[in-house]
């Protein structure tokens, strides 16, 4: 990054400082890793679990930093002019209809300002927005994965130089680079060569303590042993062959569907019928939640009650 920046002196405890402050909790590889990624001027690659907190993190990053967020959110078929920018073609249709002054239906005009392939019918989509943004910015390309190898292809410029090149207009380069986030569920390999241009980064599912720590921060409302209690149920979850196993995303909601049904008090423990009622906030396909059979459940309520001896241990 350049001195602009304000992040080649950032240090340990100023990241630190913007995990807390943004309650995210974070191990030393990540508090390092991401600290690596701003000092360095590296993008960062995450991979993990659906739910691990993989974009929460960029959103910590531009919310810690008072930087903006500009997120592009992959997916299957995603082109270039999805990602990078395209031309308005209806402006330029009228303009050459309307007759304009000067106005040239080719890029091979002088003057850029005088054909229709020039800054005025520029659509920037959020590749290009966070190149020629100003000030600090977080660039999450989400998901990764989902897109095809041709989209990475397209990354590789971006991630190596903070550039693009607009055939119309020439290349395009970051006079402040931003901070690069790429996410990954792991659906398929990524190619070397983007990883290569990134640092890595992999989150696994929380421990149970530091799934508690993170319900006492995003859902302080609850019951410290009911908090407990639902991080012993997911653990214990996570153990089963399930189709989409809870991450960390999963139990915070389910914290929070609990907490909201005892906005008026209730016992300071979890009774077996309330865990069977809001499994739909934890699991989030049909065969899961019919997975749990009673002999399941049982095995959830025991799962429950060790997790809450152990935290009050």
């Amino acid at each position: 990054m350049s001195e602009t920046d304000g992040f080649d002196d950032v240090t340990e405890a100023d990241i630190r400082a913007v995990f807390d402050e943004q309650s995210y909790v974070a191990d030393d590889d990540i508090v390092t890793t991401v600290l690596l990624a701003l000092r360095l001027g590296r993008p960062l690659l995450i991979e993990g679990e659906p739910g691990a907190g993989k974009t929460e993190l960029a959103k910590v990053l531009a919310g810690g930093f008072d930087a903006d967020l500009v997120r592009l959110q992959c997916y299957e078929g995603l082109a270039a002019e999805n990602a990078l920018y395209e031309w308005n073609y209806t402006k330029q249709l009228l303009a050459v209809q309307a007759g304009e002054s000067g106005v040239a239906t080719g890029s091979t005009s002088d003057s850029h300002d005088e054909s229709v392939f020039s800054e005025p019918f520029l659509l920037e989509r959020p590749l290009l927005q966070a190149l020629r943004g100003e000030g600090r910015r977080v660039l999450l390309v989400d998901e990764v994965d989902r897109a095809d190898e041709a989209f990475e292809a397209l990354l590789l410029e971006v991630l190596s130089d903070f550039q693009v090149s607009v055939p119309e207009l020439g290349t395009i380069a970051a006079s402040t680079p931003p901070v690069v986030v790429v996410t990954s569920n792991r659906t398929r390999p990524l190619s070397d060569a983007l990883k290569r241009r990134c640092l890595y980064l992999h989150v696994s599912p929380p421990s149970f303590e530091k799934e508690r720590e993170i319900l006492a921060r995003k859902v302080p409302e609850l019951y410290d042993a009911v908090a407990a209690e639902l991080c012993g149920i997911v653990g214990r979850l996570r153990e089963e062959p399930l189709r989409k196993p809870p991450g960390a995303a999963e139990t915070i909601d389910w914290a929070r569907a609990v907490a909201t049904l005892r906005e008026n008090g209730g016992p300071d423990s979890l009774s077996r019928a309330e865990i069977r009622r809001t499994l739909g906030a934890v699991l989030k396909e049909v065969e899961d939640v019919e997975r749990v059979d009673d002999e399941l459940l049982d095995s959830l309520v025991e799962a429950a009650r060790a997790a809450r001896e152990a935290a009050e241990s």
